[in-house]
């Protein structure tokens, strides 16, 4: 129930499943006492849902679908682990709940979609990072954004400590040198200094710190980076920080790190140290985005008209997506004829534009961007930008 969000579990929310499919999103909290009142607010959204399920003639589904929902009510263990926000997405033979690290709107949603845009600002690359915590005692992997981190749970090739990397190859605790008069040989085939004395105390920890480093690089680069292809920002020591990034290999590390030992840092200061990174990155990115949707008006290759983006989506000429992160635009839509009209009424069953387009614009392989209310270029919630 901690799962990240990443693309592959978007792409599993994405997937059409047979409807109705169930949205419950929730603001929830860390701490003691305010923590209290988040299962009472989420048995009141799981009443909604049993009420829009009724509304719209799916009453035989309720006891079915919403089991574990009331299952997962009774867990207090669960409700005693919170972080920012909660997301619960079920249908016929699925469940899922993802913790959030940001707060969400409360919103209980039945519809033959899962509703996924409030997603977008966290399950997007634009602002989430890694950070790698290491010293020569252990590694730690968080990933976050601008308003939280958490740690990751290190997949099983990833070594966790020194001793855990280097196994046998670790120098003995009070070695002062080999009596065989050179050090010995690595089962990697990394080249070894020959020594006719015998290698010194320093020499042997030096070796054991770079034959560190090269493992947990590539480990962390085989199963994290390459997976999750976020920005990875080393936060260690500053002599650490020059001899991992000598012998790096991971293109996802970010030349500026964290020149501090993590493990005596808290998470707040972690985050706040972390954002000082990476936000000035984001920005640069946001804004690339916006000036380039600028120019491609300009040329006529972009549009802000949703029934325009609607038809050029289904026919997978847009390239990215811009949607208002907090806005909901209820519709009629109709994939096959790429359809997308704003309606005057709002009914359990009438789709958000915005959630529509996303969806349809993910599918065929376009970049979907949730841009703050205060940085849209737009009036209409939306701006594409054409492929061609």
């Amino acid at each position: 129930m901690n799962r990240l969000l990443d693309r592959e579990t978007l792409s599993q929310l994405l997937a059409k499943r047979e409807a109705p499919c169930l949205s419950l999103y929730q603001p929830t909290h860390r701490s003691f006492p305010e923590r209290q009142q988040d299962p009472i607010r989420f048995k009141h959204l799981v009443r909604q849902l049993e009420e829009s399920l009724k509304q719209q003639g799916r009453a035989e589904h309720a006891a079915t679908l919403l089991k574990p929902f009331h299952e997962l009510l009774d867990d207090s263990e669960f409700w005693n682990s919170n972080r920012d926000g909660l997301a619960v997405f079920a249908a016929a033979d699925y469940f899922e709940v993802f913790r959030l690290q940001r707060s969400v709107p409360e919103l209980a949603v039945a519809n033959d979609r899962m509703h996924l845009k409030p997603l977008l600002r966290i399950a997007q690359s634009a602002d989430r990072y890694q950070i790698l915590a290491i010293t020569l005692d252990s590694i730690r992997l968080f990933e976050g954004n601008r308003d939280g981190i958490d740690e990751v749970k290190l997949a099983d090739g990833v070594p966790k400590t020194v001793e855990e990397a280097l196994g046998r190859e670790l120098t003995e605790k009070g070695q002062t040198g080999f009596p065989q008069g050179y050090s010995r040989a690595s089962e990697r085939g990394d080249p070894m200094q020959v020594e006719s004395g015998g290698a010194g105390r320093q020499d042997e920890i030096d070796r054991d710190r770079e034959r560190f480093f090269r493992e947990v690089d590539r480990a962390i680069l085989e199963h994290h980076s390459r997976k999750s292809r976020l920005p990875l920002i080393l936060a260690a020591l500053p002599e650490h920080q020059f001899h991992f990034r000598k012998l790096s290999h991971n293109e996802f590390l970010l030349p500026e790190g964290i020149e501090h030992d993590a493990s005596l840092l808290s998470r707040d200061e972690l985050r706040d140290k972390s954002w000082m990174v990476m936000q000035p990155r984001y920005i640069k990115r946001l804004e690339g985005f916006l000036d380039q949707y600028g120019e491609s008006h300009g040329q006529g290759l972009a549009t802000d008209q949703l029934d325009q983006i609607g038809q050029a989506t289904v026919e997978g000429r847009v390239a990215t997506l811009l949607v208002e992160a907090d806005r909901q635009i209820p519709g009629v839509t109709n994939k096959e004829e790429g359809k997308a009209i704003p309606a005057n009424g709002s009914a359990a069953t009438t789709p958000d534009l915005l959630d529509e387009l996303t969806i349809w614009t993910l599918e065929q392989g376009g970049e979907v961007i949730a841009v703050p209310t205060e940085r849209m270029p737009t009036e209409s919630g939306a701006a594409a930008i054409y492929r061609y």
